[in-house]
C-alpha cells in the first residue's frame, strides 16, 4: 500500500519539481536531491531518506507544465515515486514514460497526506478516506515501458528478442 507524502495543487511546474538552478551539471542519478529543492522540510525529508520509495505526490491539473526538462520527472523517479494527478502536462507525462516513472491520471482524485492507497488497473483506492476514483489508463506501450523502467530498457528488451 502507497501512502501520500505530498499534495500539490494545479499547474505544477517543471520548475517547482526540478528548479532550473540545479540544471548545469545534474546527472540522473543526482537530480533526486533537487526534487522540490524549494520546498524545503520535503525535500529535507528525501535528502535523509525519511520517504520510502513507492509514495504518493498528489497534485491536481496540468502536473508538469512549463519546460520539458527531462530531469524534472528523474528527479521523482530515482527516489521511487508515484505521481498521482488529475491530469498530466503532455510532455512531462511523456518524459515519465521514457524514464519509467509511475505517473496516474485520476481526474477525479482527492487525498490528503498521510492517506494509504491502493492501486487497482482500473481505479486508486483511497483506503483512509474509503473513496475510490477511475484511473486514465495509458496505452498498452506505454505501460509496458514504464515496466520496463524505461524507453531503453523497454527498447533493450524487444530487440534481445528478436
Amino acid at each position: 500500500m502507497a501512502r501520500v507524502v505530498l499534495i500539490l495543487g494545479d499547474d505544477v511546474s517543471t520548475d517547482v519539481i526540478y528548479p532550473g538552478r540545479f540544471m548545469a551539471t545534474m546527472l540522473p542519478t543526482e537530480t533526486p536531491a533537487h526534487a522540490f529543492a524549494d520546498e524545503k522540510e520535503f525535500n529535507a525529508k528525501l535528502a535523509k531518506k525519511e520517504i520510502p520509495p513507492g509514495s504518493v505526490i498528489a497534485a491536481g491539473r496540468n502536473f508538469g507544465c512549463g519546460s520539458s526538462r527531462e530531469q524534472a520527472a528523474s528527479c521523482l523517479k530515482g527516489p521511487g515515486f508515484i505521481v498521482v494527478a488529475r491530469s498530466f502536462a503532455r510532455i512531462f507525462r511523456q518524459n515519465a514514460v521514457n524514464l519509467g516513472l509511475r505517473t496516474i491520471a485520476a481526474p477525479e482524485f482527492e487525498a490528503s497526506v498521510g492517506d494509504e492507497l491502493e492501486f487497482h488497473p482500473d481505479e486508486i483506492v483511497n483506503r483512509t478516506s474509503g473513496r475510490r476514483c477511475r484511473i486514465e489508463p495509458l496505452s498498452e506501450t506505454q505501460q509496458s515501458m514504464i515496466e520496463a523502467g524505461g524507453l531503453i530498457p523497454y527498447t533493450r528488451k524487444r530487440l534481445l528478442a528478436r
